[in-house]
Protein backbone atom coordinates (compact mmCIF):
# COMPACT_ATOMS: atom_id res chain seq x y z
CA UNK A 1 0.00 0.00 0.00
CA UNK A 2 3.10 2.71 0.77
CA UNK A 3 4.04 2.00 -2.73
CA UNK A 4 0.61 2.12 -4.24
CA UNK A 5 0.55 5.74 -2.66
CA UNK A 6 4.60 6.75 -3.16
CA UNK A 7 3.20 6.22 -7.21
CA UNK A 8 0.21 8.32 -6.48
CA UNK A 9 1.67 11.18 -5.19
CA UNK A 10 4.54 11.06 -7.26
CA UNK A 11 2.58 10.26 -10.68
CA UNK A 12 4.17 12.95 -12.91
CA UNK A 13 7.76 12.69 -12.18
CA UNK A 14 7.83 9.08 -12.39
CA UNK A 15 5.72 9.17 -15.61
CA UNK A 16 8.19 11.61 -17.15
CA UNK A 17 11.24 10.01 -15.94
CA UNK A 18 10.14 6.27 -17.16
CA UNK A 19 9.40 8.05 -20.41
CA UNK A 20 12.92 9.58 -20.96
CA UNK A 21 14.58 6.71 -19.85
CA UNK A 22 12.58 3.67 -21.49
CA UNK A 23 13.66 5.54 -24.73
CA UNK A 24 17.61 5.51 -24.19
CA UNK A 25 17.43 2.45 -22.78
CA UNK A 26 15.58 0.96 -25.85
CA UNK A 27 17.93 2.42 -28.57
CA UNK A 28 20.93 1.47 -26.90
CA UNK A 29 19.76 -2.55 -26.91
CA UNK A 30 21.60 -2.94 -30.06
CA UNK A 31 19.52 -6.46 -30.67
CA UNK A 32 16.80 -4.29 -31.25
CA UNK A 33 17.80 -2.67 -33.80
CA UNK A 34 15.43 -4.65 -36.54
CA UNK A 35 12.35 -3.65 -34.80
CA UNK A 36 12.18 0.24 -34.71
CA UNK A 37 9.95 0.68 -37.48
CA UNK A 38 7.60 -2.18 -36.10
CA UNK A 39 7.97 -0.43 -33.12
CA UNK A 40 6.79 3.46 -34.26
CA UNK A 41 4.15 1.39 -35.82
CA UNK A 42 3.10 -0.04 -32.28
CA UNK A 43 2.97 3.45 -31.14
CA UNK A 44 0.81 4.93 -33.30
CA UNK A 45 -1.72 2.52 -32.40
CA UNK A 46 -0.90 2.34 -28.76
CA UNK A 47 -1.05 6.13 -28.35
CA UNK A 48 -4.46 7.07 -29.59
CA UNK A 49 -5.84 4.42 -28.21
CA UNK A 50 -4.99 4.75 -24.57
CA UNK A 51 -6.34 8.65 -25.02
CA UNK A 52 -9.35 6.73 -26.39
CA UNK A 53 -9.85 4.93 -23.42
CA UNK A 54 -8.97 7.35 -21.17
CA UNK A 55 -11.59 10.00 -22.93
CA UNK A 56 -14.31 6.96 -22.90
CA UNK A 57 -14.16 6.75 -18.65
CA UNK A 58 -13.84 9.55 -18.22
CA UNK A 59 -17.57 10.22 -20.26
CA UNK A 60 -19.00 7.29 -18.71
CA UNK A 61 -19.39 9.32 -15.43
CA UNK A 62 -20.61 12.32 -17.17
CA UNK A 63 -24.65 12.55 -16.61
CA UNK A 64 -26.65 13.97 -19.98
CA UNK A 65 -28.31 16.33 -18.33
CA UNK A 66 -25.08 17.91 -16.75
CA UNK A 67 -23.69 18.81 -20.58
CA UNK A 68 -25.58 21.75 -20.83
CA UNK A 69 -23.46 24.83 -22.27
CA UNK A 70 -23.28 28.07 -19.86
CA UNK A 71 -22.77 31.43 -21.23
CA UNK A 72 -18.99 31.79 -19.34
CA UNK A 73 -18.31 28.57 -20.84
CA UNK A 74 -18.41 29.99 -24.67
CA UNK A 75 -16.64 32.75 -23.31
CA UNK A 76 -13.54 30.39 -22.67
CA UNK A 77 -14.18 28.39 -25.83
CA UNK A 78 -13.79 31.93 -27.49
CA UNK A 79 -10.40 32.14 -26.14
CA UNK A 80 -9.19 28.73 -27.28
CA UNK A 81 -10.29 28.99 -30.49
CA UNK A 82 -9.44 32.62 -31.41
CA UNK A 83 -5.90 32.54 -30.52
CA UNK A 84 -5.25 29.14 -31.94
CA UNK A 85 -6.25 30.75 -35.50
CA UNK A 86 -4.92 34.57 -34.42
CA UNK A 87 -1.15 32.79 -33.89
CA UNK A 88 -1.89 30.81 -37.18
CA UNK A 89 -2.12 34.10 -39.30
CA UNK A 90 1.58 34.76 -39.00
CA UNK A 91 2.80 31.53 -40.13
CA UNK A 92 0.35 31.39 -42.78
CA UNK A 93 1.98 35.08 -44.08
CA UNK A 94 5.59 33.84 -43.98
CA UNK A 95 6.14 29.84 -43.41
CA UNK A 96 9.46 30.51 -43.11
CA UNK A 97 8.93 33.28 -40.26
CA UNK A 98 11.32 33.35 -37.02
CA UNK A 99 10.35 31.59 -33.64
CA UNK A 100 7.96 28.99 -36.07
CA UNK A 101 8.22 26.27 -33.92
CA UNK A 102 7.84 28.61 -30.76
CA UNK A 103 4.18 29.48 -32.55
CA UNK A 104 3.21 26.18 -32.66
CA UNK A 105 3.88 25.53 -29.67
CA UNK A 106 1.87 28.33 -28.26
CA UNK A 107 -0.69 27.17 -30.90
CA UNK A 108 -0.56 23.83 -29.64
CA UNK A 109 -0.97 24.69 -25.48
CA UNK A 110 -4.12 27.04 -26.26
CA UNK A 111 -6.24 24.32 -28.57
CA UNK A 112 -5.22 21.26 -26.23
CA UNK A 113 -8.67 20.46 -24.82
CA UNK A 114 -9.28 20.14 -20.57
CA UNK A 115 -8.06 17.46 -19.01
CA UNK A 116 -9.75 14.02 -17.77
CA UNK A 117 -8.86 14.43 -14.06
CA UNK A 118 -9.73 18.44 -14.35
CA UNK A 119 -12.96 17.76 -12.88
CA UNK A 120 -11.52 15.72 -9.71
CA UNK A 121 -9.30 18.27 -9.02
CA UNK A 122 -12.47 21.24 -9.21
CA UNK A 123 -14.34 19.22 -6.40
CA UNK A 124 -10.79 18.60 -4.17
CA UNK A 125 -10.41 22.44 -4.78
CA UNK A 126 -14.40 23.05 -3.96
CA UNK A 127 -15.18 23.93 -7.13
CA UNK A 128 -18.19 22.38 -9.16
CA UNK A 129 -17.25 19.59 -11.20
CA UNK A 130 -19.96 19.23 -13.60
CA UNK A 131 -19.26 22.67 -15.18
CA UNK A 132 -15.25 21.01 -16.07
CA UNK A 133 -17.01 18.06 -17.69
CA UNK A 134 -19.88 19.92 -19.91
CA UNK A 135 -16.83 22.26 -21.14
CA UNK A 136 -14.74 19.17 -21.51
CA UNK A 137 -17.17 17.51 -23.39
CA UNK A 138 -17.75 21.53 -25.84
CA UNK A 139 -13.88 21.92 -26.17
CA UNK A 140 -13.58 18.30 -27.52
CA UNK A 141 -15.48 18.77 -29.79
CA UNK A 142 -14.79 22.52 -30.95
CA UNK A 143 -10.96 21.22 -31.23
CA UNK A 144 -12.07 17.85 -33.29
CA UNK A 145 -13.33 20.84 -35.91
CA UNK A 146 -10.85 23.34 -35.33
CA UNK A 147 -7.68 21.37 -35.81
CA UNK A 148 -8.36 19.40 -38.80
CA UNK A 149 -9.17 22.66 -40.71
CA UNK A 150 -5.69 25.29 -39.32
CA UNK A 151 -3.61 22.38 -39.13
CA UNK A 152 -3.82 21.94 -43.16
CA UNK A 153 -2.88 24.76 -43.83
CA UNK A 154 -0.10 25.65 -41.87
CA UNK A 155 1.53 22.14 -43.27
CA UNK A 156 0.18 21.02 -46.69
CA UNK A 157 2.85 22.66 -48.91
CA UNK A 158 5.63 21.09 -46.72
CA UNK A 159 3.99 17.27 -46.94
CA UNK A 160 3.22 17.54 -50.70
CA UNK A 161 -0.66 17.28 -50.02
CA UNK A 162 -3.52 19.62 -50.74
CA UNK A 163 -5.73 20.78 -48.41
CA UNK A 164 -8.91 18.37 -48.55
CA UNK A 165 -6.39 15.57 -48.15
CA UNK A 166 -4.85 16.90 -45.62
CA UNK A 167 -7.77 17.80 -43.53
CA UNK A 168 -9.10 14.81 -44.74
CA UNK A 169 -6.33 12.72 -43.15
CA UNK A 170 -6.36 14.89 -39.47
CA UNK A 171 -10.11 14.75 -39.21
CA UNK A 172 -10.01 10.64 -39.27
CA UNK A 173 -7.55 10.30 -36.87
CA UNK A 174 -8.85 13.77 -34.45
CA UNK A 175 -12.59 13.63 -34.77
CA UNK A 176 -13.37 9.88 -33.84
CA UNK A 177 -10.29 10.25 -30.92
CA UNK A 178 -12.14 13.71 -29.56
CA UNK A 179 -15.84 12.84 -30.11
CA UNK A 180 -16.41 9.13 -30.23
CA UNK A 181 -15.37 8.18 -26.51
CA UNK A 182 -18.32 10.39 -25.98
CA UNK A 183 -20.71 8.95 -28.31
CA UNK A 184 -19.57 5.54 -27.07
CA UNK A 185 -19.69 6.27 -23.18
CA UNK A 186 -24.00 7.08 -23.88
CA UNK A 187 -24.51 3.95 -26.15
CA UNK A 188 -22.75 2.10 -23.33
CA UNK A 189 -24.95 3.88 -20.38
CA UNK A 190 -28.59 3.07 -22.35
CA UNK A 191 -28.09 -0.44 -23.88
CA UNK A 192 -25.83 -2.05 -21.44
CA UNK A 193 -26.30 -0.14 -17.74
CA UNK A 194 -24.86 -3.09 -16.69
CA UNK A 195 -21.42 -2.31 -18.07
CA UNK A 196 -21.72 0.60 -17.50
CA UNK A 197 -22.02 0.21 -14.19
CA UNK A 198 -19.18 -1.71 -13.70
CA UNK A 199 -16.52 0.77 -15.66
CA UNK A 200 -17.75 3.82 -13.60
CA UNK A 201 -17.34 1.31 -10.21
CA UNK A 202 -13.43 0.73 -11.51
CA UNK A 203 -11.80 3.69 -9.81
CA UNK A 204 -8.58 4.84 -10.46
CA UNK A 205 -8.50 2.98 -14.32
CA UNK A 206 -8.39 5.89 -15.93
CA UNK A 207 -5.83 7.56 -13.99
CA UNK A 208 -3.29 4.81 -14.35
CA UNK A 209 -3.85 4.87 -17.93
CA UNK A 210 -3.02 8.49 -18.36
CA UNK A 211 0.10 7.48 -16.44
CA UNK A 212 1.42 5.49 -19.19
CA UNK A 213 0.17 7.39 -21.66
CA UNK A 214 2.08 10.67 -20.30
CA UNK A 215 5.21 8.19 -20.50
CA UNK A 216 4.70 7.10 -23.59
CA UNK A 217 4.08 10.59 -24.55
CA UNK A 218 7.53 11.80 -23.44
CA UNK A 219 9.70 8.62 -24.73
CA UNK A 220 8.13 10.29 -28.29
CA UNK A 221 8.87 13.61 -27.28
CA UNK A 222 12.54 12.43 -26.35
CA UNK A 223 12.70 10.68 -29.50
CA UNK A 224 11.84 14.21 -31.39
CA UNK A 225 14.80 16.23 -29.47
CA UNK A 226 17.17 13.70 -29.93
CA UNK A 227 16.63 13.46 -34.07
CA UNK A 228 15.66 17.76 -34.17
CA UNK A 229 18.27 20.28 -34.98
CA UNK A 230 16.26 22.51 -33.62
CA UNK A 231 18.82 25.62 -31.68
CA UNK A 232 19.19 25.74 -27.89
CA UNK A 233 17.18 29.33 -28.21
CA UNK A 234 13.99 27.44 -29.08
CA UNK A 235 13.83 24.97 -26.59
CA UNK A 236 14.13 27.81 -24.19
CA UNK A 237 11.50 29.29 -25.88
CA UNK A 238 8.95 26.51 -26.25
CA UNK A 239 9.51 25.81 -22.17
CA UNK A 240 8.59 29.89 -21.85
CA UNK A 241 5.83 30.04 -24.06
CA UNK A 242 3.92 26.70 -22.45
CA UNK A 243 4.60 28.41 -18.79
CA UNK A 244 2.93 31.76 -19.80
CA UNK A 245 -0.04 29.94 -21.36
CA UNK A 246 -0.64 27.55 -18.79
CA UNK A 247 -0.53 30.91 -16.22
CA UNK A 248 -2.61 33.08 -18.62
CA UNK A 249 -5.00 30.28 -19.35
CA UNK A 250 -5.36 29.87 -15.75
CA UNK A 251 -5.46 33.30 -14.71
CA UNK A 252 -8.14 33.96 -17.24
CA UNK A 253 -10.51 31.37 -16.53
CA UNK A 254 -10.40 32.12 -12.66
CA UNK A 255 -11.26 35.96 -14.00
CA UNK A 256 -14.42 34.66 -16.07
CA UNK A 257 -15.52 32.39 -14.02
CA UNK A 258 -15.19 34.40 -10.69
CA UNK A 259 -17.61 36.76 -12.65
CA UNK A 260 -20.29 34.00 -13.07
CA UNK A 261 -20.26 31.98 -9.81
CA UNK A 262 -17.37 29.74 -10.05
CA UNK A 263 -13.68 30.53 -10.54
CA UNK A 264 -12.39 27.11 -9.62
CA UNK A 265 -14.44 25.50 -12.55
CA UNK A 266 -13.22 28.68 -14.87
CA UNK A 267 -9.51 27.77 -13.82
CA UNK A 268 -9.15 24.17 -14.05
CA UNK A 269 -11.55 24.02 -17.49
CA UNK A 270 -9.20 26.33 -19.36
CA UNK A 271 -5.88 25.71 -17.40
CA UNK A 272 -5.73 22.11 -16.91
CA UNK A 273 -4.97 20.06 -20.21
CA UNK A 274 -4.95 17.11 -21.65
CA UNK A 275 -1.17 16.75 -21.83
CA UNK A 276 -0.84 13.21 -23.78
CA UNK A 277 -3.33 14.42 -26.58
CA UNK A 278 -1.24 17.64 -26.98
CA UNK A 279 2.10 15.65 -26.98
CA UNK A 280 0.60 13.19 -29.60
CA UNK A 281 -1.57 15.73 -32.03
CA UNK A 282 2.17 17.47 -32.28
CA UNK A 283 4.16 15.06 -32.62
CA UNK A 284 1.51 13.43 -35.49
CA UNK A 285 0.41 16.37 -37.42
CA UNK A 286 3.18 19.14 -36.53
CA UNK A 287 6.98 19.89 -36.20
CA UNK A 288 7.61 16.80 -33.81
CA UNK A 289 9.84 19.40 -31.42
CA UNK A 290 6.77 21.32 -30.97
CA UNK A 291 5.98 18.24 -28.57
CA UNK A 292 7.83 19.45 -26.03
CA UNK A 293 5.20 22.29 -25.46
CA UNK A 294 3.43 19.58 -24.09
CA UNK A 295 5.61 18.16 -22.04
CA UNK A 296 6.41 21.07 -20.11
CA UNK A 297 3.00 22.01 -19.79
CA UNK A 298 2.17 19.30 -18.17
CA UNK A 299 4.70 20.19 -15.49
CA UNK A 300 3.49 23.66 -15.37
CA UNK A 301 -0.12 23.02 -14.81
CA UNK A 302 0.93 20.35 -12.41
CA UNK A 303 2.77 22.59 -10.15
CA UNK A 304 -0.24 25.00 -9.99
CA UNK A 305 -2.45 22.29 -8.73
CA UNK A 306 -0.03 20.88 -6.54
CA UNK A 307 0.03 24.33 -4.91
CA UNK A 308 -3.99 24.80 -4.90
CA UNK A 309 -4.27 21.50 -3.53
CA UNK A 310 -1.88 22.37 -0.77
CA UNK A 311 -3.62 25.34 0.04
CA UNK A 312 -6.71 23.80 0.17
CA UNK A 313 -5.26 21.48 2.68
CA UNK A 314 -3.67 24.41 4.84
CA UNK A 315 -6.74 26.01 5.34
Amino acid sequence: MAIIKFIKNWTLPISMISGVLSYFIYINLHFLDNTHQTMNSVVNIVQPTLIFLMLFLAFCKVQPKNLRPHKWQMKLIGIQALSFCLMAIPILLNPDIPGRVIIESAMVCMICPTATAASVVTSKLNGNGSYVVSYTCIINMVAAILIPVIIPLLHSSSNDMDFITSFTIIIGKVFPLLMLPLFLSFIVRYLFPRFHSYLVSISGLAFYLWAIALALAIAVTTKAIVHSHEALWEYIGIALVSAICCICQFAIGRFIGKRHGDKIAGAQSLGQKNTAFAIWMAYTFMNPVTALAGGFYSVWHNIINSYQLWKIRKS
